[in-house]
């Protein structure tokens, strides 16, 4: 048996029709760039979070950095972020001229941790910047609390949690703005790459739809230099179509992890994830920590069984880093799980068999 850890082959089979004719809609009517859909979507994704703004972008990445750029993060700033997770979430910070502030994560969640947010503010840090891992959202009620206090502003990096929720609010409207990623893997996923920003600014939300179009406002006057960061209409089309499905498909997530959690709970050396009280995980990935992670994503590979390590090396490890300064056993708990997770697949179209297939072959090899 091959299981893949995702397949959107599948997923595109049970919308088919769907897809195609609103493709089919942009084809035809050929307003590719800035068309009536991604209006659509933008007003369609605030109207899920429970924001008043949506801004398409052509990527999660782009997504931060305008968010970062409106929130007047430049050269000499500090951000405060996490250490563990997708490269782009500090990538962003350095491509402003700011300085991107690493701290450790919760051993628990993975999530930042919020004792060490405040020892790392400075006078030069501008925003924090917590990351939603996983499809989980991070303890917003701290973070919120020290950045009012210390008046700082908040970027949710909110890329892998679209329709997570922290105390029945929704990831991405708990700080001055949301990041979405629609890369393809993602739950809701485009067609190739695709983002957005949610916020409740209004001024600030126009700042950053004028830099997704080379800072123009009106077409040909700069008042600032801006991106080429516009959402293809194409994109969005395609997105707004897997929206609608995307609440059950998250629930279908969350119905398979619940049997991974019930399978591996009389395995000793598998950790499954643990969900924050008050939270809505919608596991993006399901990830394990296991003792000899290498030997058994290796024996995984070898059973031809999907899996994959998020993430192998904490950003402040990345050797492009190196001038940061951090050592080795700085940020313990990062590194400690880098060499521990695996994820598994969790996908809403793998099926029972599939997903048995998995878990025995993770017991019999613990077992042998």
């Amino acid at each position: 048996m091959q299981v893949p850890l995702l397949d959107l082959n599948r997923q595109y089979k049970t919308i088919k029709n769907e897809i195609d004719s609103a493709v089919m809609t942009v084809l035809e009517h050929c307003r590719f760039i800035n068309g009536p859909e991604v209006k659509q979507l933008e007003e369609e994704v605030a109207a899920f979070c429970g924001a008043k703004y949506g801004i398409g972008v052509n990527s999660g990445t782009d997504a931060l950095l305008i968010s970062l750029r409106t929130c007047g993060v430049g050269v000499g700033d500090e951000v405060i972020t996490t250490t563990f997770s997708f490269f782009a979430t500090a990538g962003v910070i350095s491509r402003l001229g700011a300085k991107p502030v690493f701290v450790d994560i919760d051993p628990v969640y993975y999530n930042i941790d919020i004792s060490a947010i405040e020892d790392a503010i400075t006078s030069k840090t501008k925003v924090v910047m917590p990351v939603h891992l996983f499809g989980q959202c991070a303890d917003m009620d701290a973070i919120l609390e020290i950045c009012k206090r210390k008046n700082l502003m908040i970027v949710e990096d909110a890329a892998q949690a679209l329709s997570a929720t922290y105390k029945d609010r929704s990831a991405g409207t708990m700080g001055d703005f949301g990041c979405f990623s629609f890369f393809p893997s993602k739950n809701l996923g485009a067609a190739g790459d695709a983002g957005m920003i949610i916020s409740n600014h209004e001024e600030k939300t126009e700042f950053a739809r004028t830099l997704r179009v080379h800072g123009a406002k009106p077409k040909y006057y700069h008042s600032h230099i801006g991106y080429n960061s516009r959402l293809d209409t194409l994109q969005a089309a395609i997105l707004s179509v897997k929206l609608k499905h995307l609440k059950d498909w998250s629930a279908a997530r969350r119905a398979k992890a619940a049997v991974y959690d019930q399978a591996f709970a009389d395995v000793e050396q598998v950790t499954t994830p643990r969900v924050m009280d008050g939270n809505t995980h919608i596991y993006h990935q399901y990830t394990i920590a296991v003792p000899n992670r290498d030997e058994l994503r290796d024996h995984l590979r070898e059973k031809k069984i999907g899996c994959e390590t998020y993430y192998p090396v904490p950003l402040h490890a990345q050797k492009c880093y190196d001038e940061l300064g951090y050592k080795r056993g700085s940020l313990p708990i990062s590194e400690q799980k880098a060499g521990k997770v695996i994820s598994l697949p969790v996908f809403p179209e793998l099926t029972d068999d599939e997903q048995q297939f998995v878990i025995e072959t993770i017991k019999a090899f613990y077992n042998k």
